[in-house]
């Protein structure tokens, strides 16, 4: 497990901004097979994990959603036939967070284990 996997997400205050373009770089090397993707102006993270079934995609997207639930932070989930697209982004700030980042990187612990 990376050590940002192993944080805890801490809720956001309101003023607190998204993060700029040089904090998401150095973020990113705990996550590099996730895209950043702007989607009506808000920053994202994305990774689609792909599966043998839709038995073994259904489990993985209980686990992350079991762990989103556990640090109050919920992503964005589409579970197909062999594949689960993640999408990780913070409302309160409209973009990304220090939190969006340890969630990926949890998802991609869960993945991988």
């Amino acid at each position: 497990m990376t050590r940002i996997a192993q944080e805890s997400c801490v809720r956001p205050r309101r003023d607190v901004p998204a993060l700029n373009e040089q904090e998401i770089a150095q973020l990113k090397v705990h996550i590099p097979e996730w895209n950043v993707l702007e989607v009506n102006d808000t920053k994202q993270l994305e990774r689609k994990f792909e599966f043998k079934d839709f038995k073994s995609a259904i489990a993985f997207t209980n686990e992350v959603g079991e762990s989103a639930e556990a640090q109050d932070h919920h992503p964005s989930l589409l579970t197909e036939w062999g594949a689960v697209t993640v999408t990780w982004w913070t409302h309160s700030v409209k973009g990304l967070h220090r939190n969006d980042f340890i969630m990926a990187a949890r998802t991609d612990d869960f993945y991988t284990n």
